[in-house]
């Protein structure tokens, strides 16, 4: 951005005699120079031209009657710092003229030698643009870092736009002067910064066809005189938005190839115009100022972020403590009372390495602080590090810490900001746990799927060899051990299914009480005579939604486990309760609504538990039980009835002092159903109907094909959705009953049973399966209250559950 040279040169002839001036005038004519020229001869006269005439370079006569070239010199100095000055003279000699080039003469002529003031004066003019363009380089770049640090050290746009507008208007006239960005996201565009003469609406809008859309829309510079106007306007690319100005200058804000708004300086003053030079310097700024802006952008959402983290782990307010270069407390704030324990009577005065610092780092911190104050280097200075704390209580914590050095007075003060972020700390701790439990509960439901398939097979063909088996047949007891042991398994995959949530519950609303009364009656037996059992049920007891069953194994699993923790005997207390809870956070990190809840608490006076036993208790596998005394699935499959239900849970619990579970489960309106008798032992009923069953596992299919044809039915069988389909198309008989598996390669059960409800109208649906996991999407496909029967299951239970659906109204 080199200066060019001025149309025309302005030369101020410092001079008493005309005839010699009018000589150098016409030597500088033959440089074809196109020049102006002013003489004088006083100093008065000269400081005057200096401010009107404004010339761009000075000759000066060695000698004058009142007045010599070296008071001309240091009056040019003065008053027009930067204007070449050549000194013509009749004679000079050597050390004269050495002088006058070391005081800051551009050159000196000997009258004699005249031929040489033309080339002398284009020598200062280069000399004098060159200087310009170094200068004009350089304080560019002053203004690029200058943004950079204003972009650093500003918390938003509201500090940082009006910062930026200072620095343009150093580097050239920025009266009228606005930034406008551009949201692509919303197509708005807006203007968060406006300092304007005569207009006042610069509210944000969609796009139009003003001056600004332009730049943004073109990503080009645009430089607008009032006939560039007329002529934008007259090819319908832009439309007058506004008061008229006589120059409007526009450059885009790019981030790479993307426009993000405009940079504008606008004047109403016919006596400030903008030219190239203008443009450049808009330019030069711009790249840097979109930067700076979309940096601002990226903290301001940095720090939403920070915020909505903070809300979460409830950060502490951080402590401010000042020191001085020996180390000593200055100042301690009421928060560093709170974080380290010490108040600041006793902290003040005393040295920081022995309050807040572990004896084994004291020495790096005195090593550390003498290099700063020999170097003036420290690798922690100015950032922010996670360092190790000391509490007045002697407990170590791990603290957040920004110390900034500042000079005052000759000596270096020292500004401290420390956080505790032991709860943040706890909290990443608890996350990672969370999601290893996530990933356990994936790995468990996922092997229980297969298990219960094969599972399924092998319980069903025990069942059939069993069916063909005399009373008295020595392979009878066999086959009977098999079907124990597959139950047993069965049972196995139920708890893996619970823990996982991935099985299917039947939800009703249920009295609390009552399940606790029901169970109450065989917990006696359970946990035996030497514990001493107690139930606080509360009066008038709130509703819930869960089911049954699962709700008795949750206390169940409970009161065994609090058995296993009391093996001299004690005391263990079932409890329930209505609260009302503020949202709060459970101990997986999940957020648990504000709302009413209906408590149910089991505490045991038990050994109680560590902090690292708590963290892992509900663990698939994990036990504390002596080998062979124990799955570890009996706290997993607690946790994953509670959630599948809805449901928290938090455990109370030190070493020594017994164990509280606490679980909390949303209340709902409603009157309760009763609870179901146990279902009594009948014949297992046959039937006629046409069945279609579809499952992907082909010894599942074959097993439930050969049971129900046994029964009487007549069976239809696909691998697949597409397959079920096709075979219900082409068939012409009616179908009665589609047993379709919930989850399959392609078609789902769900899916399936939608597509062919159209077909089949009278074809009723029963859906089997060992793994629901994406079933639950199910709970958008697969209605609630639809007939269901989970894997494993024995053949007289698919019977029974085929006559039951069958049989529907």
């Amino acid at each position: 951005m080199e200066p060019a040279m001025p149309a025309t040169v302005r030369i101020l002839i410092v001079e008493d005699d005309p005839q010699d001036a009018a000589l150098a005038e016409r030597e500088v004519r033959r440089a074809d120079i196109f020049c102006t020229f002013r003489r004088v001869e006083t100093r008065d006269d000269m400081a005057e031209a200096l401010r009107e005439f404004v010339p761009d370079v000075i000759l000066t006569d060695h000698s004058l009657p009142a007045f010599d070239a070296r008071s001309a010199l240091q009056l040019a100095q003065q008053l027009s710092p930067g204007t070449p000055v050549i000194v013509v003279t009749g004679r000079l000699g050597d050390e004269p003229a050495v002088q006058y080039l070391q005081a800051g003469a551009a050159d000196y002529i000997v009258k004699d030698q005249l031929h040489r003031l033309g080339p002398a004066l284009l020598r200062a003019l280069d000399t004098k643009r060159s200087r310009q363009a170094q200068a004009r380089a350089h304080q560019l770049q002053g203004a690029i870092y200058r943004i950079a640090q204003v972009a650093m050290s500003t918390p938003g746009l509201e500090e940082l736009l009006p910062a930026i507008h200072q620095i343009v208007g150093e580097l050239m006239p920025a009266r009228n002067f606005y930034i406008a960005l551009y949201d692509a996201a919303n197509d708005l565009l807006s203007f968060p910064y406006v300092v304007d003469e005569h207009d006042t609406d610069f509210s944000s809008k969609k796009p139009g066809k003003g001056l600004t859309e332009y730049v943004v829309r073109t990503g080009q510079p645009l430089l607008v005189t009032p006939e560039v106007q007329v002529e934008l306007e007259r090819r319908g690319e832009v439309e007058l938005v506004g008061a008229p100005s006589i120059d409007w200058l526009g450059v885009p804000l790019k981030i790479g190839d993307r426009a993000i708004g405009a940079l504008v300086a606008q004047t109403y003053t016919p006596g400030v115009r903008y030219g190239e030079r203008e443009k450049e310097i808009l330019q030069f700024v711009s790249t840097q100022v979109a930067m700076a802006i979309e940096r601002s952008h990226a903290e301001a959402d940095l720090r939403a972020s920070e915020a909505r983290l903070k809300a979460i782990i409830d950060a502490a307010l951080d402590a401010v403590i000042t020191m001085d270069g020996d180390g000593v407390v200055l100042s301690w704030s009421p928060q560093a009372e709170r974080v380290f324990g010490w108040p600041a009577s006793e902290a003040v005065g005393g040295k920081l390495s022995t309050t807040i610092i572990p004896p084994r780092y004291r020495e790096a911190h005195e090593r550390g602080l003498a290099h700063f104050l020999g170097t003036g280097e420290g690798p922690v200075l100015n950032q922010r590090i996670e360092i190790t704390g000391l509490r007045r209580d002697g407990r170590e914590i791990p603290v957040e810490l920004t110390i900034t050095p500042v000079r005052l007075g000759g000596a270096w003060l020292f500004s401290a900001f420390l956080r505790d972020i032991s709860e943040r700390k706890l909290l990443e701790a608890q996350l990672r746990q969370a999601q290893k439990m996530e990933a356990v509960g994936r790995l468990a439901g996922g092997i229980a799927h297969d298990f219960n398939n094969l599972l399924t097979a092998i319980i069903g063909y025990t069942d059939l060899a069993l069916a063909d088996l005399r009373e008295g047949d020595p392979m009878r007891q066999d086959m009977e051990e098999i079907l124990r042991a597959a139950h047993r398994a069965a049972g196995l995959t139920r708890q893996l299914l619970a823990f996982s949530r991935q099985q299917v519950l039947a939800p009703r609303v249920l009295d609390l009480n009552e399940v606790v009364q029901t169970v109450d009656k065989m917990l006696g037996r359970l946990v035996g005579e030497d514990i001493e059992l107690q139930s606080v049920l509360a009066p008038g007891l709130g509703h819930i939604k869960a089911d049954p069953g699962q709700l008795e194994q949750v206390i169940v699993n409970l009161a065994v486990n609090a058995r296993d923790a009391m093996p001299t005997g004690g005391k263990l207390t079932i409890e329930t309760a209505d609260v009302e809870m503020a949202e709060t956070r459970g101990r997986d990190l999940t957020t648990v609504p504000a709302g009413r809840y209906v408590m149910l608490a089991i505490t045991d006076s038990g050994t109680g538990m560590d902090e690292d036993t708590k963290a892992r208790i509900f663990e698939p596998f994990f036990t504390t039980k002596e080998q062979g005394k124990g799955t570890g699935l009996g706290l997993a499959t607690v946790y994953g009835i509670v959630k599948q239900s809805g449901g928290f849970i938090w455990v109370y619990s030190e070493p020594g002092h017994g164990t509280t579970f606490k679980i909390y489960l949303p209340r709902v309106e409603g009157a309760a159903d009763a609870l179901a008798p146990p279902v009594g032992t009948a014949a297992v009923p046959r039937g006629t109907e046409t069945v279609l069953i579809v499952e992907d596992e082909e010894a599942v299919r074959a097993l439930a094909k050969t049971a129900l044809a046994r029964k009487g039915y007549r069976v239809l069988e696909a691998a697949n959705g597409g397959e079920a389909l096709l075979l219900c198309e082409s068939e012409r008989a009616p179908i009665h009953l589609l047993v379709t598996d919930v989850v399959m390669p392609g078609l789902g059960g769900a899916d399936l049973a939608q597509r062919l409800a159209p077909l089949r109208s009278e074809m009723k649906v029963l859906f089997i399966s060992g793994y629901t996991d994406r079933a639950a999407a199910r709970h958008g496909t697969m209605q609630p209250g639809a007939a269901y029967l989970e894997k494993p299951f024995s053949l007289d239970a698919l019977a029974r559950k085929v006559r039951e659906v069958l049989d529907r109204e």
